[in-house]
């Protein structure tokens, strides 16, 4: 299934996306279930039958307003560094010249605040005189659909619900001024997610492809196959000793192409247009101003 929030004639409503991609089922929900957005589903036991038990007015996709899946996650994004080859040695001499020279020995994990998220289309706002050097990182993030802690490996893809797209937006300079990352990976609107939530059934996430494109050129393209630590690895790094709850999101990390890996390095500037692909999810693309 395909599980889209979305703002319909000033209410926010949870829906199923059709296959076609052209409309959805609104569903019967009630108001304090609709504000959470698709996060009021996650973890449900009988899912597939609670959807169709509720299944209402059918709306096309052009008239409502397409959300951030999870509008407001509960806490923050767990997000991961250096996860795929590539993309570990076009900024090694970069963001991750301090890190540990043995790439696959653990993951690199910071978080991005919930209040960043944004709409699979909404702009994203530079943040002028704080930071000139804007980056993309078009990645795919893991949604968890229960609670879960000190995940074995080969257990940890059954505590997922689904998986969606997000644009981990990044200002470089404050990345590279502080220690640690989260205030330059934070800023209002740096985590454009979407289009929707599609469930775990869907997709086979070790090879779905993975791409950007700023202004119509490509500058990403890679499939999770060449990630260094894969999913599995990954939820069980972030629940050794620290409870995951439904709706907990991992965004798994970037593939080479950044703006800062380029000679010599381009950021974002205003006006410009970043689209990110996924394939068997969507697309998100949105304006920064």
């Amino acid at each position: 299934m395909k599980l889209a929030t979305y703002m319909y004639q000033g209410q926010r409503g949870v829906g199923l996306v059709s296959d076609d991609l052209q409309s959805l089922r609104a569903l019967r929900l009630d108001g304090a279930q609709a504000e959470q957005g698709v996060a009021a589903l996650v973890g449900r036991d009988g899912l597939a039958d609670y959807v169709r038990e509720r299944l209402g007015q059918t709306l096309r996709l052009a008239d409502v307003r397409l959300e951030a899946p999870i509008p407001r996650p509960r806490r923050n994004i767990f997000c991961v560094g250096r996860n795929y080859h590539a993309h570990a040695r076009e900024l090694s001499a970069s963001v991750f010249k301090e890190n540990d020279k043995n790439v696959a020995s653990w993951p690199i994990v910071f978080s991005k605040v919930p209040e960043c998220v944004t709409g699979p289309y909404d702009d994203v706002s530079l943040p002028v005189g704080i930071s000139e050097q804007i980056d993309y990182e078009a990645e795919l993030a893991v949604v968890i659909g229960a609670q879960c802690k000190n995940v074995a490996r080969d257990q940890a893809l059954q505590q997922v619900f689904g998986y969606t797209i997000v644009n981990d937006v990044t200002a470089r300079d404050v990345q590279m001024r502080h220690q640690q990352w989260d205030l330059g990976k934070s800023f209002d609107t740096f985590c454009p997610m979407g289009p929707w939530l599609v469930t775990a059934d869907e997709i086979d996430s070790a090879d779905v492809q993975v791409s950007c494109q700023v202004n119509g050129q490509v500058r990403q393209n890679a499939s999770t196959r060449d990630f260094i630590f894969d999913i599995p690895t990954l939820i069980e790094t972030c629940s050794r000793g620290i409870t995951l709850y439904p709706g907990d999101i991992i965004a798994t990390g970037t593939p080479a192409g950044v703006g800062m890996g380029m000679t010599p390095p381009t950021y974002l500037k205003s006006s410009d247009r970043v689209r990110v692909e996924i394939q068997g999810i969507g697309v998100i693309e949105n304006k920064f101003v």
